[in-house]
């Protein structure tokens, strides 16, 4: 039987966080200027290694900023139909933070926003359930 991962180790690997800037970009900015918003809008350090998602007005592009190494690394996709559908993005928030699976089905053009995760099971680490009998008695 072949091992394969599932989307929670995926998502759990460590690796850059994935950052999407919540207002629209223009799309004519360039390594700087998006490295400026990196700063400005989303907060955090262009130089991290991490990945900054920006979208257009019209939804169409998208721009995917990130440092390697020794420089900016710019990843640009124009959809020739169609849009991508963002998760929703809480109001006044100026990002989020996208798991990798997240990412990958933004790519792909699957609508985040109909998706619904169902409850699971999740063992709590053994700090929070020692708290958690402290509450209770």
């Amino acid at each position: 039987m072949i091992g394969l991962p599932s989307l929670r180790a995926l998502d759990g690997a460590p690796g850059p966080r994935i950052w999407l800037a919540a207002e629209a970009t223009d799309m004519r900015c360039g390594f700087d200027r998006l490295a400026e918003r990196v700063q400005a809008v989303i907060g955090q350090d262009p130089l991290s290694g991490h990945l900054f998602l920006f979208r257009s007005r019209n939804g169409n592009r998208l721009k995917i900023l990130t440092w390697d190494r020794d420089g900016y690394v710019l990843w640009y996709k124009r959809l020739e139909v169609g849009v991508f559908k963002l998760p929703r993005i809480v109001q006044g928030s100026n990002s989020i933070e996208l798991r990798a699976s997240e990412l990958a089905m933004l790519l792909d053009g699957i609508d985040m926003a109909k998706l619904k995760r169902v409850p699971r099971y999740e063992r709590l680490p053994k700090d929070r359930i020692k708290n958690q009998k402290r509450v209770v008695a």
